[in-house]
C-alpha cells in the first residue's frame, strides 16, 4: 500500500443550444486568460529579470567595435584594428540567448489532488505559465512534454505569446489516458527528442517508481530543475474519524481511524521520510530543486529560488 493516499469523493432564428463541451471550452479560455493576467503581472514586475540572470545564453557573440575608453577591459582590445587605425579599439559583445526551455509536466492522477484553493495540477499550470512567459520575455523558445506512464502530449519549442497560450491551454484542458506515473520514461523521451542542451523544468509530485538513473543522465545533459508539488494533506491527516483512503494512481483502498494519534503520527513520519529521501537523492546528483505547496504563494518561493541560484553561479 502506497503511503500517498487521498480521501474518496462522492419565431426567428434561435441560437444553437450550448453544449457541455462549449461550456467547458469557455471555462478553459477563462482560466487561460486569468492565468495570463496573473502571471504576466508577476513576470513584468519581478520575474523576467531574475529569470534572465539565472539562465544565461549559450555564450557571448561579437557585435561591434568601438574606441577604447579608460576602464574598458584590456582583454577586449582588437590589436589588428588598433594597429591599423593608430587608436585603441575594443570588441563589443552581447549575450547570445536563444535558450530552449522545456516544461515537463506530470499529468498523473495524483496531480488532481488538492484540499485548499487549488489542486497540484492547477498549481502546475500556473507555474508553467509563469515560467513560459518569463522565457518569451527573454526571447527564448518554449516546449512542452505532458506525461503519465506514457508520453501523453509533446509540443516542439517555439517562441511567442500565441505559442505560450497554446501551451497553457494544453495543460489546463488535458485529460490523461492513464493514471500512473513513469518519470524515467519521460526523461528518456526528452533525451531522444532534445539533443541540444536545454533548460528543463520537471514539474511533478515525484511519486513514481525508481527514476534515479534517468534523472542523473538528464541532469548531465541539460540544465534540469526539479519542481516538487505537494499538498498539506499529504504531510498530515486531520482528526476526521473513520475515513476511506484511495491511492489515486493504483485505486487501492484503506480504511483508517484518524482519531488514532499513532496512525496520524505514522502517516506524518512516512511523509517526512519520503520528502527527506527525495531531497537527498536530488543533492546526490547536484540537481537544483524546490518544493512548491498548494497552500503557499508560489511566486515568492520561485523568486527566492532564482535569486539563490543566481548567487551560486556568480
Amino acid at each position: 500500500m502506497s503511503t500517498h493516499l487521498y480521501q474518496k469523493a462522492g419565431a426567428g432564428l434561435k441560437p444553437a443550444p450550448t453544449t457541455a463541451s462549449d461550456e467547458k471550452l469557455k471555462d478553459i479560455f477563462k482560466k487561460v486568460r486569468r492565468i495570463e493576467i496573473t502571471t504576466k503581472k508577476v513576470v513584468n514586475e519581478v520575474m523576467a529579470g531574475e529569470y534572465h540572470s539565472v539562465f544565461k545564453g549559450r555564450g557571448m557573440e561579437f557585435t561591434d567595435l568601438r574606441e577604447y575608453f579608460p576602464g574598458d577591459d584590456i582583454r577586449a582590445i582588437d590589436w589588428n584594428v588598433t594597429a591599423r587605425t593608430g587608436r585603441p579599439h575594443v570588441k563589443v559583445f552581447s549575450e547570445e540567448r536563444e535558450l530552449t526551455v522545456i516544461l515537463m509536466v506530470d499529468a498523473s492522477s495524483s496531480l488532481a489532488f488538492g484540499t485548499l484553493d487549488k489542486t497540484k495540477g492547477e498549481l502546475a499550470a500556473e507555474l508553467s505559465a509563469l515560467l513560459a512567459f518569463s522565457a518569451i520575455e527573454n526571447n527564448d523558445r518554449v516546449g512542452l512534454i505532458i506525461f503519465t506512464d506514457r508520453i501523453e502530449r509533446s509540443i516542439p519549442p517555439k517562441k511567442g505569446r500565441r505559442h505560450v497560450l497554446r501551451v497553457i491551454r494544453e495543460i489546463l484542458s488535458f485529460r490523461p489516458e492513464t493514471t500512473k506515473t513513469d518519470i524515467a520514461l519521460a526523461l528518456e523521451y526528452l533525451s531522444r527528442i532534445q539533443r541540444r542542451r536545454a533548460v528543463v523544468f520537471l514539474i511533478s509530485d515525484f511519486i513514481a517508481p525508481d527514476f534515479s538513473q534517468a534523472l542523473r543522465i538528464a541532469n548531465r545533459r541539460h540544465d534540469l530543475i526539479a519542481m516538487t508539488l505537494s499538498d498539506p494533506r499529504e504531510r498530515e491527516i486531520p482528526r476526521l474519524g473513520l475515513i476511506e483512503l484511495e491511492d489515486a494512481e493504483t485505486g487501492e483502498n484503506l480504511l483508517i481511524d484518524t482519531y488514532d494519534e499513532a496512525t496520524r503520527e505514522r502517516f506524518a513520519e512516512l511523509a517526512g521520510i519520503r520528502q527527506a529521501d527525495r531531497a537527498k537523492s536530488f543533492r546526490g546528483i547536484d540537481l537544483d530543486s524546490l518544493e512548491l505547496r498548494t497552500e503557499e504563494p508560489y511566486e515568492r518561493s520561485l523568486l527566492r529560488f532564482f535569486r539563490e541560484r543566481a548567487r551560486k553561479f556568480r
